[in-house]
């Protein structure tokens, strides 16, 4: 693993009609974390897929596109993009 990539990654709930954004640096871990009820907030809507990731070069880059892409906007965009 690269320690000096973050990541930002959106996910689909199979069950349910949600996205979910989010940073992290190990995506794949962070996806078992959210698939494995143990993240709080996406446990009800389990089990989650990955549907995009960007890499950026700093966690705070990471954070700010994070914040963007959780607007209300950028999800519709998001959903319209997966067909969703």
């Amino acid at each position: 693993m690269n320690e000096d990539k973050y990541y930002v990654y959106v996910l689909k709930s199979a069950a349910h009609n949600r996205i979910y954004v989010g940073s992290s640096q190990d995506v794949n871990v962070r996806l078992k974390l959210h698939n494995s009820g143990r993240v709080k907030s996406t446990k009800p809507y389990r089990p989650w897929i990955l549907l995009e990731k960007h890499s950026y070069k700093s966690r705070s880059e990471a954070v700010k596109f994070e914040r963007l892409f959780k607007s209300g906007q950028q999800k519709e965009y998001i959903k319209l993009r997966h067909g969703l």
